[in-house]
């Protein structure tokens, strides 16, 4: 099976919303006509997600796709999805053979998505992140979906969007608590609300990939973040969030696909940086 850990790093992910199969495979073979090094497949947006369909979309490309489901569709309206509904479009993602999984933080217990009812004694609790569970029987189950997931021959990206602005101590430690369940990649994606913050975030980034054995996709949203999307790659990240055409639907914060493609090879042409 194709792996998300084993392609060129940065890898540059197309990220995938369309809302049925056909679109879904036009979107994936201009993704890697256009330099695309694995799929990101928004699952939650397509009419239809069952095995059948999923593992023809799988297989129209020879590239990984790393599964998602964030519990909206097409045009981000909400579907109201329970947790169990929505790992069992993770399952059957699995089946079709899809790569690997994004397990969002909060997976088993939605009430955490957007708020923190976590552990306080933990260095990055002053901040009230999003997506962050320290209840054990949570963890214990999530641990459980990232071993069947193992067990079936894919991955993990654990991936959490605390909302939040968080300096380096807090992301890293936010990371170590999270690498403890065993997944493939970790992603984080704090804020950055001024020039500082954004300084912060790049210190971040090359302290996490000393401190961090799991490979790690970080960078900040917020009013200063959109140059993390491309420099913490540079500095050592796994991936890199990619559209290839922009819509209403898309997610316009994300780079440009070519652009990107371009910025990264030129990278690694003058001066072997990464």
């Amino acid at each position: 099976m194709k792996k998300i850990t084993t392609v060129r790093t940065p890898a540059l992910a197309g990220v995938v919303r369309e809302a049925n199969e056909r679109a879904a495979i036009a979107e994936i073979k201009n993704c890697f006509y256009h330099g695309a090094d694995m799929i990101d497949l928004h699952m939650s947006c397509l009419d239809k997600s069952d095995v059948d369909t999923l593992k023809r979309i799988v297989d129209s490309t020879p590239l990984p796709v790393l599964a998602l489901n964030y519990n909206m569709g097409s045009s981000w309206e909400p579907l109201n999805l329970n947790e169990e509904d929505r790992v069992a479009y993770f399952k059957r993602a699995i089946e079709a053979g899809a790569a690997g999984i994004d397990m969002q933080g909060y997976t088993f217990h939605a009430e955490s998505k957007a708020q923190y009812l976590g552990d306080e004694g933990h260095s990055f609790a002053s901040v009230k992140p999003f997506e962050v569970v320290t209840d054990s029987a949570i963890i214990d189950k999530q641990c459980e979906l990232i071993e069947w997931v193992h067990g079936h021959g894919a991955e993990v990206l654990l991936s959490c969007h605390p909302g939040k602005v968080m300096n380096c101590e807090q992301i890293v430690d936010l990371a170590l608590f999270l690498e403890k369940r065993n997944p493939d990649v970790i992603k984080l994606v704090s804020l950055a609300e001024t020039d500082e913050d954004l300084i912060e975030a790049f210190k971040t980034m090359t302290t996490l990939k000393k401190e961090v054995k799991t490979a790690v996709s970080f960078h900040v949203g917020g009013a200063k973040g959109d140059l993390s999307r491309i420099i913490n790659p540079i500095l050592g990240g796994h991936m890199i969030f990619c559209v290839d055409s922009y819509d209403s639907n898309s997610t316009l914060g994300q780079l440009d696909l070519q652009t990107t493609r371009q910025i990264i090879d030129g990278m690694k042409k003058v001066g072997g940086m990464i």
